[in-house]
């Protein structure tokens, strides 16, 4: 158990039968099962995972990043599918991405004229949706991100992976659970040389402080 930015963190494990009565859960970066099958298709099935769906469908914030985004892609969570990266290889540098929208817990500090540099590191972040869904994606203001360069021009010269419609990360219908494939806890500490990650944490306690 830590205190981080003033705020208690505990540590889950995959096989936790219960979220210790947490009021957000990030599930984090990384290759869960060694990505053997589809990204976070294995993953989807932990024993934890029953109490995260259970906990999203009740209202609880969940946010996932990078293979937790995929995880929570298969748990039908969060709408759309990541599919393997448009140049068939693994991809790890920075980018920027371009806020969507202000009305999301992870993006509500975030100007939306700011092109923030966040890395990534995937093979499969391609995102992917149905034309019906995207239309719906754009219709609800569900889309957070949008990948662009740094002058926060959105072009396909801008989309590291192939993403539809430069998407880089989605909320879902009732807001409450949010997915992107960049890093931003990788871009949050002046010791990394970059904190524009900063801004989304900055977003979910700026909530914690008005509760």
């Amino acid at each position: 158990m830590n205190n981080i930015y003033g705020v208690e963190t505990v540590y889950l494990w995959h096989k936790d039968p219960d979220l210790k009565n947490c009021d957000l859960i990030i599930l984090p970066g990384g290759f869960s099962y060694g990505d053997y099958l589809r990204t976070g298709a294995i993953a989807r099935f932990s024993p934890v995972m029953e109490q995260v769906i259970k906990f999203a469908g009740e209202g609880g914030f969940v946010f996932g990043i990078c293979n937790g985004f995929q995880v929570l892609c298969e748990a039908h969570l969060l709408p759309g599918v990541l599919l393997r990266n448009d140049s068939q290889k693994f991809s790890c540098k920075n980018v920027f991405i371009k806020p969507k929208t202000n009305n999301s817990l992870i993006t509500s500090e975030i100007p939306l004229s700011k092109a923030l540099k966040i890395p990534i590191a995937h093979a499969e972040g391609r995102y992917f949706c149905d034309e019906t869904t995207l239309k719906s994606l754009q219709d609800n203001d569900q889309i957070l991100f949008n990948y662009c360069n740094e002058k926060g021009e959105i072009s396909a010269d801008s989309n590291p992976n192939g993403s539809i419609d430069n998407i880089a990360g989605v909320c879902n219908l009732t807001r409450n659970v949010f997915g992107m494939m960049p890093h931003p806890e990788r871009a949050s500490d002046e010791a990394l040389g970059n904190t524009d990650g900063k801004y989304l944490f900055d977003s979910i306690l700026a909530l914690v402080e008005k509760t």
